[in-house]
């Protein structure tokens, strides 16, 4: 899987001994002076990582991970900062980072954040895939299909699912099956699984 590795610093020789380092290591690179070029470029579909400079004069390196999450765009961050404090790491750390580390940065330190958390963006990476093909497979069900995932889930057989909805046991097992084809699961407990990673909720159980 191609990975890539932003790094955002407004010092440019810094900037540049982090890209020669992780191009040496065959890393792919995409660089950026400012919070406010990184944030506006477009990110590709692909597992990455941030290693950035907490304290930039347009915004610190709080504001960009805020920015990052209200942009949808999760990835590991290791934070770099030349004013290392026992506070700020705390911080840092409830904040979310994978890493925080003082400039300048061990090289060798740095290559293996770098490679811890490009495999947990591969976890991200393919969970957030996983989700977005479950809610597209959920949005090509019609509301009566997804009337009957509801009351499926409940464990409610097909019987039930028709008194429910005040149709045929028939008609019921065929919306039934649908649903299952849709979602392309081969038992209830599967279905039962998709529902809790999409946050449906059964209407009723047995």
């Amino acid at each position: 899987m191609d990975h890539i590795v932003y790094v955002v610093d407004d010092d440019n020789s810094v900037r540049q001994a982090l890209v020669s380092l992780l191009m040496a290591e065959d890393y792919q690179v995409a660089d950026f002076p400012s919070a406010r070029a990184f944030l506006s470029h477009p990110f590709p579909a692909r597992p990455g990582c941030l290693i950035l400079d907490m304290n930039m004069p347009e915004a610190s390196g709080f504001d960009v991970t805020e920015a990052l999450s209200r942009l949808g765009h999760m990835m590991p961050v290791i934070f770099l900062t030349g004013f290392g404090t026992i506070p700020l790491s705390v911080k840092a750390m409830k904040a979310g980072a994978y890493e925080f580390m003082t400039k300048p940065a061990v090289p060798g330190l740095l290559l293996q954040a770098v490679a811890g958390a490009l495999k947990l963006a591969e976890k991200i990476c393919g969970e957030s895939q996983q989700m977005q093909t479950l809610t597209t497979r959920y949005d090509s069900l019609t509301p009566r299909e997804k009337e009957v995932f509801q009351l499926a889930i409940g464990g409610l057989l097909n019987k039930q699912i028709a008194t429910e909805m005040g149709v045929s046991e028939i008609t019921a097992k065929v919306h039934k099956k649908r649903v299952m084809e849709k979602m392309e699961v081969r038992s209830l407990t599967d279905l039962v699984r998709a529902a809790d990673r999409l946050n449906i909720q059964k209407t009723r159980s047995r």
